[in-house]
């Protein structure tokens, strides 16, 4: 077996864990030093001596992109051309010790199928800390190096499917993972992933179709403790946990020497009395989305976003509208996002964006850009277009260029916010508020008249006649 962690089997079946999940009793430590950013990754393949010359990780390693690249390698030259990629949208090793069965009984596990194919797989490896950004991206590595491009299936669709094992497959099922909003909870749902891929691979076994399985997550289900304080003193039981933000390199067209940059934390879409769908990971993640049709030049560009399955089955379409012009005002060209377009089953939805502008050497960025109210309303519908009222369109701290991208980042960005923010408007009014009160106080303090007349106790007293 090329997992090194048979040394340790005799503890995994005391504790009343299966054998999938013995490295991870010994890592109790591990959970606490890991990194903010790492997710597992399981690989099995039904040929065997795959990974027996791989070194087994140790205590607190972070595998590269690539390092991972290495051991995949070794699977995609000698093993099955037959790749089976489980990809779940968030995922993080105290998963598996929580739901594992590990402190309670084997019957208990979220993972049963799991544990039996690693058990019973020739190969297997398991690499509990890999870097997220080199999860994220196996599914244009392994396009790249099989040379043929992802087909998202799931357990119905498979059966339909003949594959051959000379030539080469890519074969990406989604699992999904439980929300704060979800009415199930995160075992149930590992639990519904775990009986997907056992119905999956059971498929393939039937079929007897020679594969190597890929199970890992785009990014971790939740942070973990962050380490940088382990040594001071002081209370630290009771400290907050503070969550890292997610971070992903924006989108870019061209791939190379890019002339359209953009970034987004949240995409979302929602249609009609259909359910809010985010598309985050599929533009920047997963690398799904299609933006073939994007355009570029001096005076303008178009960024087109095509995704497959969003509503109803069906695709959606997001154009960003952009034209580049000098004004002699300012002395200066000016980019603007003049429309935002929706396109969903032949129609499509006109947003005005008119208000998404900088100077052409610049990025345009914005905390919301919304056709919400709540959240200032940039984008603005179509007045006369009843579609378009249909839609609701959210992006959360969004950055665009489209002109003078250098070095495939960006520039400096251009924020939305007003010079004068609410905040500095109250603050100036009452500043003035408090400086009128302190100037007529002194005004009238200075206004003030002595008496001009004192009497005098040696002489006469002074009478004041009642005409005066």
């Amino acid at each position: 077996r090329s997992v090194r962690w048979t040394a340790h089997r005799k503890m995994a079946a005391v504790m009343g864990g299966g054998l999938f999940l013995s490295p991870l009793l010994l890592f109790p430590f591990l959970v606490s030093v890991l990194g903010l950013q790492q997710v597992p990754l399981l690989l099995w393949s039904s040929q065997g001596s795959l990974w027996n010359t791989v070194a087994t990780p140790h205590e607190g390693h972070v595998i590269t992109d690539s390092q991972l690249a290495s051991f995949l390698d070794l699977a995609l030259t000698s093993g099955p051309h037959n790749v089976l990629l489980f990809l779940q949208d968030k995922l993080i090793l105290e998963d598996f010790t929580a739901y594992g069965g590990v402190f309670s009984s084997k019957q208990d596990t979220a993972f049963p199928s799991l544990e039996s194919m690693l058990e019973a797989a020739p190969s297997s490896l398991v690499l509990p800390s890999v870097d997220w950004y080199a999860a994220s991206t196996l599914t244009a590595y392994l396009k790249e190096k099989l040379g043929t491009s992802p087909l998202h299936i799931d357990q119905a669709t498979l059966r339909e499917l003949k594959l051959n094992g000379s030539i080469p497959s890519l074969l990406v099922v989604r699992l999904p993972y439980t929300t704060s909003t979800s009415l199930m909870t995160p075992k149930e749902v590992l639990s519904g992933n775990d009986a997907v891929l056992g119905q999956v691979l059971g498929v393939l076994k039937a079929e007897e179709v020679p594969y190597t399985a890929i199970f890992t997550a785009t990014r971790p289900s939740r942070a973990a403790r962050d380490v940088s304080s382990v040594g001071s003193t002081g209370r630290q039981l009771l400290q907050a946990k503070t969550a890292a933000p997610t971070t992903y390199p924006p989108l870019a067209y061209p791939k190379t020497n890019p002339c359209i940059l953009f970034w987004a934390k949240n995409i979302s879409l929602a249609y009609d009395k259909e359910h809010t769908v985010e598309l985050t990971n599929q533009t920047f993640l997963t690398d799904t989305v299609n933006t073939d049709e994007s355009t570029c030049s001096n005076e303008s560009a178009v960024l087109v976003l095509n995704y497959k399955n969003v509503f109803r089955g069906l695709p959606v379409t997001l154009r960003f509208r952009m034209r580049n012009r000098h004004y002699p005002v300012s002395g200066r060209a000016w980019f603007t996002l003049y429309r935002l377009e929706v396109a969903f089953n032949s129609s499509t939805a006109f947003f005005n964006a008119s208000q998404v502008t900088a100077p052409s050497n610049y990025s345009f960025h914005c905390g919301y850009v919304s056709n919400q109210p709540r959240h200032g309303s940039i984008l603005v519908p179509k007045d006369t277009d009843l579609f378009t009222q249909l839609w609701m369109v959210h992006f959360e701290a969004f950055q665009i260029q489209g002109f003078n991208v250098t070095s495939g980042n960006f520039s400096y960005a251009s924020d939305c916010s007003g010079f004068f923010s609410a905040g500095i408007w109250m603050g100036l009014v009452t500043t003035f508020l408090l400086v009128f009160i302190l100037t007529y106080g002194l005004h009238m303090v200075m206004s003030l008249k002595t008496m001009d007349r004192f009497d005098d106790p040696k002489g006469p007293s002074i009478s004041v006649p009642q005409t005066e």
